[in-house]
Parts: C-alpha cells; structure tokens; sequence
C-alpha cells in the first residue's frame, strides 16, 4: 500500500477528516477521533489495533519518527494521507509539534453493571485539561475504569486526549454514565472529595477497594452524589486556600491510596 497525496481542500475525504478535526457533533456521529502529534500515535500503536487513518503533512513526511509510524500503518494497511502543509494546519490544534495524527474509532467499553473494583467517577468536570490530567494520573496509579456523567466533557476530544498523554489507551472510559444509580448498586464504598468534610484521606484506611468522586472545577461534587457517597473525606491544605485543583486533589488522593495499599502488602 502506497501514501495517498491529497492536494485539494475540495477532495471528500480531507472535507470528512475536516469535519472531525472541527466538529464535536460530528465526531460523537461518526464515533471517532483525532489523535494529533507523534505521542499520542506512537502510544495509539502501542496500546490499541491500527488507526483508520493516518494523515502528514509534506514537511513532515521525512521526519524519522513520521517515518516510523507510517511504515508500522503502511504494513498494517492502514491508509496514509499526505496533506500540503497549509491544508494539514486546517486539521491540528497543536502548536509547534510534528504534523501527523490518526483517525481512530472512539473504544466503547462492556458495560458494567455494578462497581466492583477501583475506579474513577468524574461529575460535571468542564475543562478538558482537569479530565486529561486525572485520566493520566489514574492510568499512572493503576485505576482502570473511568466513569463519566453525561454532563462532564467529552472524554476522547482532542484537548482532553492531549493533556492524557496516551492514558486513554490503558483505561476504560463510560461517558454518559449514570452515576447516581452506579453508586446506589456498586459493590464497593464510594468516597467523595469535599472541603467540608472532617475526615482527611490520610487518617482513612484507604488500602481496600474503593471508587473516588470527584466534582465540578467550581460547585464541586453535586449535593445529590454526596448524600449518596459511602464516606466524604478532605485533602489538608493551608487556609490560605480555599481548595485545591480538582485535577491535583484527584492526584493526591490516588497517590495516597497507592502508598496504603503498597504499604499494607
């Protein structure tokens, strides 16, 4: 299989890549997305099967690690685009990086019926930096399942898919995900994040499994899933701050989990 040379913004699969690289609508129709810069689609090849497609622009086509993954993609018979530098810039966000990126099909997990092993619960988050970042830091302190209220930000955008460095492809994501009947049915304690609470997450045992809550960048876990959490535990700060970033207390509190849990081995 030989590179494909697009050379018109007209031609019908740059539009249908366009759309992608544009559109949250029609990538939620089509269920796929990008994965923009050498990274995310070294680790796509590493983690998962081969990409729809793979698209470089001219100036980056003999870039060694460019050359790397088109030759993996070449021999997996994925097709591989190569794009005018002005026509590859209409489809990446990413400043300064190496111009290549895969269409990939969105991974839809089974579903799970009830919680019965670590995991994540993310509840109205609304910056794609805050969901990347926890997703990194679950995927790094080995939590596997992700759940997602349908409020929260689409997980596999391409701004959350850069600030998780490749965490997508070691985890399981549910969007859309109910949480308030997850928590009623899982077979496991659900500890929610709030400032208010007097119980801090180093005084409680957390080396068992459990699920960790974690709320909106503002209001914080909603009322409704607090009264539903099995226990609320808070994070120790200086009060000269009011709180921390959702993204860091989520670190804090799965690294401290991890330390219990190698600590009582």
């Amino acid at each position: 299989m030989s590179i494909k040379i697009i050379q018109s913004r007209d031609n019908p699969l740059y539009k249908q890549i366009r759309q992608l690289a544009t559109s949250a609508q029609a990538r939620k129709k089509a269920g796929q997305t990008l994965l923009d810069g050498v990274h995310l689609c070294q680790a796509w090849l590493t983690h998962r099967v081969a990409p729809s497609f793979c698209v470089v622009s001219d100036s980056a086509s003999s870039h060694h690690e460019v050359l790397a993954i088109l030759n993996a993609c070449l021999e997996r018979q994925v097709t591989c685009i190569q794009l005018p530098d002005a026509l590859f810039a209409a489809l990446s966000q990413v400043e300064n990086g190496v111009d290549i990126l895969f269409v990939v099909d969105v991974p839809i997990p089974t579903n799970i019926e009830s919680l019965s092993e670590c995991a994540i619960l993310l509840d109205q988050l609304q910056d794609p930096g805050n969901v990347g970042s926890i997703l990194r830091s679950a995927a790094a302190a080995g939590i596997k399942k992700i759940f997602c209220s349908p409020s929260t930000v689409a997980a596999w955008s391409p701004k959350v898919l850069r600030a998780g460095m490749g965490a997508h492809f070691v985890v399981d994501i549910f969007e859309n995900s109910d949480l308030p009947t997850l928590i009623q049915h899982a077979g496991i304690p659900v500890v929610a994040t709030s400032s208010h609470a007097k119980q801090s997450i180093f005084e409680y045992d957390l080396s068992k499994k459990f699920a960790w809550l974690f709320g909106h960048e503002g209001q914080g876990v909603s009322a409704e899933l607090l009264a539903l959490a099995s226990v609320q535990l808070a994070i120790p700060h200086d009060a000269a701050m009011e709180s921390l970033n959702v993204a860091a207390s989520a670190a804090v509190c799965m690294f401290e989990q991890l330390r219990q849990t190698n600590f009582a081995k």
